[in-house]
């Protein structure tokens, strides 16, 4: 299974950006009208500059008090963990655990083409192990 195949099964391919400039009071404006975690931030759409999460406006407001006044880029994660949509399901999982990530963008020759959430990864697991189970059921009870 690949990262691929967990974008294709999503229910929505776009991704949603911020440039470095904008406010955090902007950012919290994204995440909430698109219920999500983490927004990429990107200067022009399709690069990838850095990622900003719910996490990182936590931690900066209990750093320094505040944070509406502060811009995205002040924030935002800049060295950033990417996936290829060729590369192993399970080896990208290992990472997200293992690194506490739960957003993961995706990226193929250096641009952005789409962002998994440990959500999709566990929904698409589901998915694969309701499958598994669904063919065992079927073939025990084969006449």
């Amino acid at each position: 299974m690949h990262i691929g195949d967990i974008l294709k099964a999503k229910s929505s391919s776009e991704v949603i950006t911020i440039g470095p400039d904008a406010g955090v009071r902007e950012l919290l404006a994204l995440l909430s009208e698109h219920n999500i975690g983490a927004v990429i931030v990107s200067g022009d759409g399709k690069s990838l500059d850095g990622i900003v999460s719910e996490r990182d406006v936590v931690r900066h407001l209990h750093s320094d008090g505040t944070v509406i006044n502060t811009t995205v880029s002040a924030i935002m994660t800049a060295v950033v963990e990417t996936a290829a949509p060729e590369d192993d399901l399970d080896g990208v999982m290992h990472v997200m655990t293992e690194r506490r990530f739960r957003h993961i963008p995706v990226c193929q020759d250096g641009e952005l083409v789409g962002i998994i959430s440990i959500g999709d990864v566990v929904k698409h697991k589901i998915g694969q192990l309701t499958f598994e189970r669904d063919q065992l059921d079927s073939y025990v009870h084969q006449t």
